[in-house]
């Protein structure tokens, strides 16, 4: 996991830090990701769990676009996503935003 953040590249839609790295994983998976809200600005835990269990099925819902986009290329991520926001969002605009940087990384390409 360390390595996403010395050799892995970024991209920021508020209210997500999306570091990435094309690696080889040890599933079949085209990409893993890991979600992170920060203790520093939800210090409850039901209130951190509760916007990962929002971003874990936003992803859920948007994947076919990473899954589609990598496909073609046979190559697997690694994902580490942060939440930035110090309050938390709605649904709706996380699976928004979720979508607009899944779009984002398949442009990319790099």
């Amino acid at each position: 996991m360390a390595s996403i953040f010395e050799k892995g590249k970024q991209e920021k839609v508020y209210p997500f830090l999306l570091r990435y790295l094309k690696a080889d994983l040890k599933t079949d998976a085209k990409f893993q990701v890991v979600i992170s809200v920060p203790k520093r600005k939800f210090k409850k835990a039901v209130d951190r769990n509760r916007i990962k269990r929002l971003i874990r099925e936003a992803v859920r819902k948007k994947k076919y676009i990473l899954e589609d986009g990598i496909e073609s290329e046979g190559q697997q991520l690694a994902l580490f996503l942060i939440y930035t926001a110090s309050e938390e969002e709605t649904y709706q605009r996380i699976l928004n935003k979720i979508e607009v940087l899944f779009l984002r990384l398949v442009e990319k390409k790099d």
